[in-house]
């Protein structure tokens, strides 16, 4: 590797700017990403963020090497959410062991989820629980430099004790205050204070503290855990849209008036917002999906999709843009996977070029919809059978996080039972023959739910035939 760096350009929400990346240490690049709080299953939105951050922990390994970046992704597994998945699944448990149950269980499916989205594992994985000390600690150092106060049975935050509180959502004081409910909270300064601890009843999980037995508010998890893995200040932090008020914006509170800092983050990034077929995805309107419903059931357009195509289908839009999440979508990036598949078949990636125009692309601000265009571009010439472009089209895409199979087996089809699936060909074609259309429909029906694409066609003699293929 030489010592000359492709030059990053990354948009900062913070600034609101795109400007060249110069990370702190180039020894040691360190990012940290807010990871799932684990009550439920992740739904694709969650499964955006993790595209997203794992695509930029790519980049960053590739361009600093991969023994010189660190990626922290937290578990958040102690949350009012949680507590109340364990009691509604396991009422007959003690609470502790039903919670345990749940977050062990969610947890697991959301690494299963992810890496079927072809996300790496992030370098730390750190739990919200295992880390109470470093959290304690932290609050305390805000109480010492007045930063925080006892009221109520909770520590609490004072946002006025920040004069430049607001800087990354551009909401002031005033502004929060404008929309507080004063009612709620009354032991409240300010009705724009947050918890930092908060008391926990018998029946709530909690920990002993300087404060009462009680648990940790939200913010605080991300700022100690930042804090004990990647230092008091970093250079990457990022997640979704939603996050940036108030989640970040008390990040960063916390973490700059408990050091003292400039910043808790240098670079902050934000993945815009997901929706389904044009709508907001809501439960009541039928739309939610989770990564594991697209992976293993048939809940959008009636079929699985490989994790893949999801992945590609996210690609196709810029992280920071909205993304209409449709069919149409993902059959367009099944589409293109099949085309480079079909270009590169079973070659490795070994000696393999990376495209020059992907990776500048994704130099700028993950272009990552300019990085897709320039990668079937190169598909143009593997097509052709020239090996060393099959190569750096294979190479290129794993950057990506794509063209991980072989094409063999890509388009096998192997969880298809092929006797079962010929033999429903077989009585089609003699429903065609005996002008029983409607059953022929019926068949043709039931193999497209299982992802099998019939393709009509005569012989030689004239006579009827079908071929039949797994969709992809």
């Amino acid at each position: 590797m030489t010592t000359a760096k492709p030059q990053l350009s990354l948009y900062n929400t913070l600034t609101r700017t795109k400007a060249p990346f110069v990370p702190m240490d180039e020894k040691n690049v360190r990012l940290y990403a807010c990871g799932p709080t684990v009550y439920d299953f992740a739904h694709i939105g969650n499964g955006r963020a993790a595209i997203v951050f794992d695509l930029l922990f790519r980049l960053l390994r590739h361009t600093y090497g991969a023994e010189h970046v660190t990626y922290v992704r937290n578990i958040t597994d102690v949350d009012d959410k949680i507590n109340a998945r364990a009691l509604r699944d396991h009422p007959d448990l003690p609470l502790n062991e039903a919670i345990r149950k749940v977050t062990e269980t969610t947890a697991a499916q959301y690494q299963k989820d992810v890496a079927a989205l072809g996300c790496l594992e992030p370098t730390i994985q750190p739990r919200a629980t295992e880390n109470i000390a470093e959290m304690q600690a932290m609050i305390q150092r805000l109480l010492d430099k007045g930063n925080a106060y006892e009221a109520g049975g909770e520590v609490l935050f004072a946002v006025d004790s920040m004069p430049d509180y607001g800087q990354l959502s551009g909401r002031n004081l005033e502004d929060n205050l404008a929309g507080a409910r004063v009612a709620v909270d009354t032991h409240k300064r300010n009705p724009a204070d947050f918890v930092l601890w908060k008391q926990s009843s018998e029946d709530e999980p909690g920990w002993d503290s300087p404060w009462g037995r009680g648990r940790p508010g939200w913010h605080i998890e991300c700022s100690a855990m930042s804090e004990r893995y990647l230092g008091e200040t970093f250079d990457i932090h990022g997640g979704g849209l939603d996050l940036i008020f108030p989640h970040h914006e008390n990040e960063i509170a916390q973490s700059r008036c408990a050091h003292g800092s400039h910043a808790m983050a240098n670079v902050w990034m934000h993945n815009g917002f997901l929706q389904v077929e044009g709508q907001k995805m809501s439960k009541s309107l039928g739309n939610f999906f989770t990564i594991h419903d697209l992976l293993e059931t048939k809940a959008l357009g009636g079929r699985k999709w490989p994790g893949e195509v999801l992945r590609l289908a996210m690609l196709m839009t810029h992280y920071r843009e909205p993304i209409d999440f449709t069919v149409r979508r993902l059959e367009e990036a099944e589409a293109l996977l099949n085309g480079w598949y079909r270009a590169v078949g079973d070659v490795t990636a070994e000696g393999g070029l990376l495209c020059a125009g992907m990776v500048d692309a994704l130099d700028d601000d993950l272009n990552t919809p300019a990085a897709v265009r320039a990668l079937h571009e190169l598909r143009a010439e593997a097509v052709k059978g020239i090996v060393p472009a099959m190569r750096s089209l294979k190479a290129s895409a794993a950057l990506l996080g794509l063209l991980t199979d072989t094409a063999t087996h890509w388009f096998s089809g192997e969880e298809v039972e092929a006797g079962a699936v010929q033999t429903q060909v077989t009585a089609r074609l003699a429903a065609l023959n005996a002008k029983d259309f409607a059953k022929a429909d019926a068949i043709r029906n039931e193999l497209a739910d299982q992802g099998i694409a019939l393709m009509d066609y005569k012989d030689e003699a004239g006579q009827r035939q079908t071929k039949w293929e797994v969709k992809r």
